[in-house]
This record gives structure tokens, C-alpha cells and sequence, in this order.
């Protein structure tokens, strides 16, 4: 089994450390692998993930000493996870059949939180996501995600907590029928840093997905996306986008958005986008108009705009969630 401290530290060239450097998402020195608390969980059985040759995966499985695996079949379930002292680490497996939903809150004060996630999708799930940890936290967060045969995956991510957050988030579509959704929304506040990588790759032909990043950034934050969609040669019949929207609330304000594609095969379709623009000033007096103070009037819009990011979700159950979640964290914004 390979070790951590066997593996090379990823070049800031290569994709996935572009922006974010693997020195600098490490909680202690990057030679180290610390001794960490245990993510609380609410539910599961213990077990254990195989180790990986990927770096933040082989690191999180070798700092955790606890593992879940969580089974859903035809049922709805929400996890609260827990996260406390210095360093925090865990790994969840996810196995889900029939028609499911399953919503996960990540919060806590740990100075640095580390969570592996491995999924299995055999029928329908709908998942969210929500990243509501402390203001000084940071995080590592890293998913693999297969969806089987004529099997859908609703994917929602909403991230406005930590301070400096790195998110890795991968999709193998390899059986016929195979469908992801993905909406992934980040407002960013202070000095908050936030990296959402996506990579959706077509194994076989006819499997469709959709991948939509919103990015609302505020004050000095900065916001980076970059998805990677990948079409496998002989994967004709499929069809796949990705956009990537942000919204900068101040000059200070950065955001990157680099939407990539492979395509391999022929017979496919294949789109992606990018655009970022500042908010709109007439919208900002419109709403000042009935009544709105202007910060009242800019949440208002933010929340529009993020909320817009899961369009394609149709699971009521996730929207109200995300959308109480946002709403909270905005209200406390608004009365500091």
C-alpha cells in the first residue's frame, strides 16, 4: 500500500494545484501527517476506504480514524457532521438504490477539517452538500462519485462557510442511461478563499450531464472554479455542458472560472461557458426604490443569483434546505 510520504507533491502547474497549492491546504508541515480528531457522525457502520494514489485522498484516508458507510434505499436522510479540535478528518462510503435523498452539513470550529467521500449510484439520488464551518476554518473536501446504468445523481454544493477551502469533486458516468446534475453555488466574504474543482468523465455512450458553478464574491474574497469534462473515445451519444457564472460585489474582489473539455468521440454534444460580471447598479436602486437598504438590496440579489445555480435540481427537499441555509447566512452578514 502506498504511503503519503511516498507520494510527490503535486507542481503548482498541474491541474488540480493550479491556484491552490498543496503546501498551502496542508493543516501542519506537508512532510507530516498529523494525528487528527474524528469527524462526528450522526449515523453509519464503520468500515474502511481503500487508500488512493491521489494525494489529498491517500492524505485524508491515512490522517482519519473513522469511516461510515451509509445505506439508503427509497428514503431520506440528513447528516450533521461535526467537526472539533486542530485537525479533523473523516471518510464516509455512500451506497444508495430506489429513489433517495440524502443532505449533509458540515460544521464545527476545527481549525483545519479534512473529509474524504466515495458514492455509489444505483437508481436515483439526490445529494446536497453544504459547507457551513466556522469563519477561520479550513477544509479539504474530496468526492468520487459513480453513477451506474440508467442511474441519476441530483448534486448540490453550497459553500459560504471556512476560510480557506479546497474542494475536489469527481464523476464517472461508465454504464448506458447514466445522469448527473450538478449545481455548485459559493459566496465568497472577507478574505474567504474558495476552489471548486469538477470533473465529469463519459465512460460510454448515451449519458448526459449538466454542471453549473455560481460564484458570488464580496469584500477581498477570492472564488476559483475549473471543471474538466471528459468524453472517452467511443462515447458517441452523449451529451454534456458546464457554465460557470460569477458575480463580483466589490474591486477587490477575484474570481476564476477555466470550464475544460476532452472530447474523444464523434457523435456527441458537448458545451461549456464562462462569464463574470459586477452587480447591477439598477438593479441595486430598483430595490432600494420599495423600500431595501443597500445591503438588504445586494443579499437579495445574491441570493438570486446563487439560488439559480440549481435550477436543474428538482428535488424540493434539497432547494428548501439550501435555500434556509443561504438565507441564514446572509442575515448574519447583513447585521454585523
Amino acid at each position: 500500500m502506498i504511503q503519503y510520504h511516498e507520494i510527490a507533491i503535486p507542481p503548482r502547474s498541474e491541474h488540480l494545484w493550479r491556484y491552490t497549492p498543496w503546501h498551502r491546504i496542508h493543516p501542519t508541515k506537508v512532510e507530516e501527517v498529523p494525528i487528527a480528531d474524528a469527524i462526528k457522525f450522526s449515523n453509519g457502520e464503520d468500515i474502511e476506504l481503500e487508500n488512493s494514489e491521489e494525494i489529498a485522498r491517500n492524505f485524508i484516508h491515512q490522517t482519519s480514524n473513522v469511516c461510515k458507510l451509509i445505506k439508503l434505499s427509497d428514503e431520506k436522510l440528513e447528516l450533521d457532521l461535526r467537526c472539533s479540535g486542530h485537525v479533523c478528518a473523516g471518510e464516509m462510503k455512500i451506497e444508495s438504490s430506489g429513489h433517495s435523498t440524502l443532505i449533509i452539513r458540515i460544521s464545527g470550529d476545527a481549525g483545519w477539517t479534512g473529509l474524504r467521500i466515495s458514492g455509489n449510484v444505483n437508481g436515483n439520488l439526490s445529494f446536497a452538500i453544504i459547507n457551513d464551518l466556522s469563519s477561520d476554518c479550513h477544509l479539504l473536501k474530496v468526492e468520487d462519485w459513480n453513477v451506474e446504468r440508467d442511474s441519476e445523481l441530483e448534486y448540490a454544493g453550497m459553500s459560504s462557510g471556512g476560510f480557506l477551502n479546497k474542494s475536489d469533486v469527481r464523476i464517472n458516468l461508465n454504464r448506458q442511461g447514466a445522469f448527473v446534475r450538478a449545481g455548485i453555488a459559493s459566496y465568497g466574504h472577507g478574505s474567504r478563499h474558495d476552489d471548486n474543482h469538477v470533473e465529469i468523465c463519459h465512460d460510454v455512450g448515451n449519458t448526459n450531464s449538466s454542471l453549473v458553478i455560481h460564484s458570488a464574491c464580496d469584500d477581498s474574497s477570492h472564488s476559483v472554479g475549473t471543471g474538466l469534462l471528459t468524453i472517452e473515445e467511443n462515447a458517441n451519444g452523449s451529451d454534456a455542458g458546464q457554465v460557470f457564472r460569477n458575480l463580483l460585489l466589490s474591486e477587490k474582489s477575484r474570481a476564476e472560472s477555466i470550464p475544460e473539455l476532452e472530447v474523444l468521440a464523434d457523435d456527441v454534444k458537448a458545451a461549456h461557458g464562462a462569464a463574470s460580471a459586477p452587480i447591477d447598479s439598477s438593479q441595486i436602486h430598483y430595490l432600494q426604490s420599495r423600500g431595501l437598504s443597500e445591503s438588504e438590496a445586494s443579499s437579495l440579489i445574491v441570493e438570486g443569483f446563487l439560488m439559480d445555480a440549481f435550477k436543474h435540481i428538482k428535488n424540493e427537499d434539497v432547494i428548501s434546505v439550501l435555500r434556509t441555509r443561504l438565507l441564514l447566512h446572509l442575515e448574519c452578514l447583513i447585521k454585523r
